[in-house]
């Protein structure tokens, strides 16, 4: 645990070198760089050097390559400057003719190229000499840590080696109450302490009253808040539930403190003080974390077991606390009366044993998980099943590392067992602290929109708790033995970018790309909102060709937006137009549809044929056009349903506009009569009724055709133009009403169809009657039977 916590510390610390040695750049010393790295090679040859002292050279020379990576982007623009002007002058002509002044001016921009050149050049080679020596540096170190987790040593199960690890235990015990007996029988230590009894007293009771009653009053602070229904309640308590680590805390470092201030402390006393917060602090943390893990409130514990099984895991976590500050007290111990090895393994199986034990048992905690669903519960969702089956999954391996970490360690290879147990521990922590952190990001979401995130189902809590799996990546390398320089080198390849061509792309460069592109999206956003808002409205501009505006801006801004931002990253894509020229075969082949869509898209926008609120047909649809794109054109049909046509069929197909330029628009009503009736007043009524209806126009005016001499009546055709079409269908029908009701009125008859049947030789279909049978005599009844 303290290992995790120095590498912790010494990531944290090593970043903000890393920043400082960003910010302020100085000029390379090749001289010292020179002796620096001659030095590391006889280091490295020579084998010999511990890991304390290769860890301190390799952050010498990773410090050099940093700056020298930084100095091979000195002076790129003048570089490409310089360049362009070259290439603008030609190639020298073969025949040697060229004239003097050009050739004059080549030679001079050639020098001054060279000159600018050679620095970068000298960087690349001691950065390419300087990333080497890492790399045997780290090979170096990660051989040893190899060596040394695979070694063998005396099992701790020899019963030969309990009685001297068990002396040097109780002897180190009674080394530090030695300290403190002679402590006690100087009369300065005890003048000392007279001194100082005041704030002994006080800060011994301030602890008294912070250990043993801060958990309580930090609790009944939470279950008080909880009780409340008010906005924001989770966050406020989350936050109120840390005084259960540091209110006890507190009282720890003032009884420390107390003690040394009574004087009766030697130097190992006085280091197993010091290590008391620290593994209190650890103590606390896990039985906080196990509280807030495995509560009994379903809406506070990130960890749903059953009841019971919640207070057993809940036991179990807070142990592991207990076991782990045991350890480190251990440790303390043994950096104080200096254990040998072999001894201290035997005193620290014991521990391991017990802390494989209830890793075993919670392991069979997490496989059942989400086994015993009631059946009529409700289903559990997709990501609650997901959640269920990664925590089987880590019960799974929780189980085989308790078994495999003690057998290991019993062996004697006590070091790979002790590297299995105990980061598996940590590893269920750090996961336990990740979905704690994970609620309280659902939590503020809460508080800031009034909303749980199932009700909103939002993106942003699921990234947050995308940030913290990633945040959380490194603590856990750190946690199974990586070291502080493994995971800056990664931070410093993901730095450095990679090369394409003459270019090298980093993440700085992708990062200003996103920037700049964003700031020209909303840019873009925003000018297409003030065009449709404030601008278009003023003009005589009709609605189509407003949104074929906004549209056009919007794609010309977003391409600019591209442009600017690809060349405020430095990305040179001269490099890539052999590959786009290769690309654009198979683009013309498996992307011709798509190609077509779009080009008819922009088409659409420019001529403007068809648009937005337009009755259109096309495909046998009818429908008002709600929205063209660059690849389609979405329709609202009469039904409501909407009907997605590619722009391709609107360019190249026939398409019906009953609204273009205008809402006018004739219409059609038929009609037949009965033969005998007046042709003359019926044509009179029909002009009646077209000219009297509000929606139609008098001029043109309607009007009425006498259509011809059907099968079954006399034909007419009634024709009106209206101010608006898209009444055609309730216009038609009132028409409709009114005739039937004139023609009923003036005793007019819409006949129904009609059929002569002339049947042709009717005597064949007279046959012969069928002879007519016999009635039969009834049968007689019987008396006695009836």
């Amino acid at each position: 645990m303290t290992h995790f916590l120095r590498g912790f510390a010494a990531l944290c610390l090593t970043f903000l070198l890393w920043v400082g040695a960003g910010l302020a750049q100085t000029d390379i010393d090749y001289d010292a760089w020179t002796k620096l790295a001659t030095r590391a090679e006889d280091v490295i040859e020579a084998g010999r050097a511990s890991d304390a002292a290769l860890e301190q050279l390799r952050a010498e020379i990773a410090t050099y390559r940093e700056t020298f990576l930084s100095a091979q982007s000195t002076s790129s623009d003048r570089i490409s400057t310089l360049q362009a002007q070259l290439d603008a002058l030609g190639p020298v002509p073969e025949d040697g003719t060229e004239d003097a002044e050009i050739a004059a001016r080549r030679t001079e921009l050639t020098d001054q190229l060279a000159r600018l050149r050679t620095p970068v050049q000298r960087a690349v080679e001691a950065y390419s000499r300087a990333d080497g020596l890492i790399r045997e540096i780290d090979t170096m170190i990660r051989s040893r840590q190899t060596d040394a987790l695979l070694e063998l040593g005396p099992s701790p199960l020899n019963p030969q080696r309990w009685a001297p690890a068990l002396e040097e235990l109780v002897g180190a015990m009674y080394s530090v109450l030695g300290e403190v007996t002679n402590a006690w029988k100087s009369d300065v230590k005890q003048a000392e302490m007279r001194s100082n009894l005041p704030l002994i007293i006080t800060l011994v009771l301030f602890a008294i009253v912070l250990v043993l009653r801060g958990r309580r009053w930090i609790g009944r602070a939470v279950e008080y808040l909880r009780g409340k229904t008010r906005r924001g309640t989770g966050v406020w308590s989350f936050i109120v539930s840390l005084g259960m680590i540091l209110l006890p805390l507190l009282g720890l470092v003032a009884l420390t403190n107390a003690a040394e201030a009574t004087g009766m402390f030697g130097t190992r006393g006085l280091i197993l003080l010091q290590h008391v917060p620290a593994l209190g602090a650890i103590l606390l943390f896990i039985r906080w974390l196990a509280d807030q893990s495995f509560h009994r409130d379903d809406e506070i514990a990130t960890v749903h077991f059953e009841a019971t099984r919640r207070i057993e895991a809940r036991a179990y976590f807070s142990l592991f606390g207990v076991l782990l500050a045991m350890r480190g007290l251990l440790n303390a111990l043994a950096t104080t009366a200096n254990f040998e090895p072999d001894l201290l393994a035997v005193m620290d199986f014991p521990i391991l044993l017990v802390c494989a034990l209830f890793l075993f048992r919670f392991g069979q905690l997490l496989t059942g998980i989400g086994r015993h669903h009631p059946e009529d519960a409700e289903p559990l969702s997709e990501v609650a099943q997901f959640r269920n089956g990664l925590a089987r999954l880590a019960g799974r391996i929780t189980m085989g590392v308790a078994v495999v970490g003690p057998v290991m360690s019993g062996i004697g290879y006590t070091n790979a067992g002790t590297a299995m147990v105990y980061p598996t521990v940590l590893s269920l922590c750090l996961a336990g602290v990740v979905l704690i952190l994970q609620r309280f990001v659902n939590d503020l979401y809460r508080m800031a929109t009034d909303k749980s995130v199932s009700e909103a189902a939002s993106l942003l809590p699921v990234l947050a708790g995308f940030l913290l799996v990633l945040l959380a990546l490194p603590v856990l390398a750190l946690i199974w033995g990586a070291r502080v320089a493994d995971l800056t080198e990664l931070w410093t390849r993901f730095q450095e970018g990679f090369q394409m061509g003459d270019t090298r792309i980093s993440p700085s460069d992708f990062l200003t790309f996103a920037i700049v592109f964003s700031i020209g999206y909303f840019a873009t956003r925003l000018l297409q909102k003030g065009l449709r808002t404030s601008v278009l409205p003023r003009t005589r501009i009709d609605v189509g060709g407003q949104n074929a505006i906004t549209s056009g801006v919007g794609y010309l801004g977003i391409f600019l937006a591209a442009l600017v931002a690809i060349t405020s990253a430095g990305l040179d894509l001269s490099n890539l137009a052999i590959v786009a020229g290769a690309l654009s075969v198979g683009i013309g082949f498996g992307l011709q549809n798509i190609v077509s869509n779009f080009v008819s898209g922009i088409i659409l926008l420019i001529e403007r044929p068809i648009g937005e609120g337009d009755w259109i047909e096309v495909g046998g649809q009818h429908g008002i056009v709600r929205d063209i794109s660059v690849r389609s054109t979405r329709i609202e049909t009469f039904d409501k349903f909407d009907v997605i046509v590619p722009n391709a069929d609107l360019v190249s197909g026939q398409v019906r506009n009953y609204t273009r330029g205008n809402l006018l628009g004739r219409i059609i009503v038929e009609v037949g009569v009965a033969y005998g009736t007046d042709t003359r007043k019926v044509e009179k009524i029909l002009l009646d009724i077209a000219r009297r209806h509000d929606a139609v126009m008098l001029n043109p005016a309607p009007g009425v055709d006498f259509m011809g001499f059907g099968a079954d009546s006399l034909d007419f055709r009634v024709r009106a133009v209206l101010h608006d079409i898209n009444q055609g269908l309730a216009v038609r029908t009132e028409m409709r009403h009114q005739i039937v009701e004139a023609f009923a009125r003036e005793g007019i008859e819409i006949p129904f169809a009609q059929r002569d049947v002339w049947i042709r030789n009717p005597e064949a279909l007279v046959g012969k009657q069928a002879p007519v049978p016999e009635p039969r005599p009834e049968p007689q009844k019987d008396e006695d039977n009836a």
